[in-house]
């Protein structure tokens, strides 16, 4: 039995992961990210948890003001890499799609070793451009 309720409750919390990821609902108010000039912040779902090594992925990547209006219409690029080893992703990762309420998709995310990386995100805004950079322990 108790094998049994382990299993459902497992079941559960993927259900729950893949809705939230699917629908942009759940982000972790516990890693929020400010960026340089103080006017947005940022948080992420990764579309497959815990982040994984050498598996291409997604992120949903939710933007708004530091007053929790969500930041439309945002142009969005990203950049990573591991300072102390002094090289890049191997991946090229893009936004791919707008969905609204201030959630981004990425795709081609793609970390090839453990370690401690920066994931560098720069937010366009017509005139304004500001940059949040996220730092990830793998």
């Amino acid at each position: 039995m108790e094998k049994k309720m382990g299993c459902m409750r497992a079941t559960l919390i993927a259900t729950i992961f893949s809705l939230s990821f699917a629908f942009g609902v759940a982000y972790s108010q516990d890693q929020l990210w400010i960026s340089e000039t103080g006017k947005y912040q940022l948080s992420y779902i990764s579309e497959l948890n815990p982040v994984p090594i050498n598996q291409m992925h997604s992120w949903i990547m939710h933007i708004e003001t530091v007053n929790g209006e969500p930041l439309e219409g945002a142009s969005i690029t990203v950049e990573g890499g591991m300072p102390e080893h002094d090289h890049g992703l191997p991946t090229t990762p893009r936004m791919t799609e707008e969905l609204g309420a201030g959630d981004y998709r990425i795709e081609g995310m793609r970390f090839h070793m453990n370690g401690i990386w920066e994931i560098t995100t720069t937010i366009t805004t017509g005139n304004n451009r500001d940059v949040c950079i996220i730092p990830i322990e793998l």
